[in-house]
């Protein structure tokens, strides 16, 4: 099985930025679309942004764009996600997902994170 774990949550004020890692750990084999989905309490999980292997297809969902960034270095087989400009509305736990189809769908990443905190104090 494949394990991944997120870094680089926190606690920051509204305005300001983060940027998320995620990477695998332990044993693991190499997929080819990673994404993030977030969960805010009494929330359902929501889709954020993903990303497939070569980088040349990305998606955002609409409240994130312009704001938040997605890349990979596959060299390090990490993905990250700048946030910059950020909004009490983006607390929330964020996941990261892998999986091999370019998905908005929680159901087709069958490979997740723990989870890491952004918190956006008002």
């Amino acid at each position: 099985q494949v394990q991944l774990v997120e870094s680089g949550g926190g606690l920051v004020q509204a305005g300001g930025s983060l940027r998320l890692s995620c990477a695998p750990s332990g044993r693991t084999f190499s997929t080819s679309v990673m994404a993030w989905f977030r969960q805010a309490p009494g929330e359902e999980r929501e889709f954020v942004a993903a990303i497939n292997w070569s980088g040349s297809t990305i998606y955002y969902t609409d409240s994130v764009k312009g704001r938040f960034t997605l890349s990979r270095d596959n060299a390090k087989n990490t993905v990250y996600l700048q946030m910059n400009s950020l909004k009490s509305e983006d607390t929330a736990v964020y996941y990261c997902g892998a999986g091999q189809v370019l998905s908005r769908r929680d159901s087709n990443y069958p490979y997740w994170g723990q989870g890491t905190q952004v918190t956006v104090s008002s």
